[in-house]
């Protein structure tokens, strides 16, 4: 039987933390920041964890 493949997309957007939670960045930060005020620009830079209901499917598209 052929091996599972990973999703390379998913595999350069997410990232397994040691607990097994997945890390993920967030969106509208790559350009147009202009009209963007800093305080929002700020609070996406950090990293948040995916919602639990998503869990699953990215762990299929990760072959975990």
């Amino acid at each position: 039987m052929p091996k599972m493949k990973t999703n390379a997309g998913a595999k350069k957007r997410f990232q397994i933390t040691g607990t097994g939670k997945i890390k993920r960045k967030h969106a509208f930060k790559r350009h147009i920041l202009t009209k963007k005020d800093t305080k929002r620009k700020r609070n996406l830079t950090h990293i948040s964890l995916v919602h639990p209901a998503d869990m699953n499917n990215i762990k299929l598209l990760l072959v975990l």
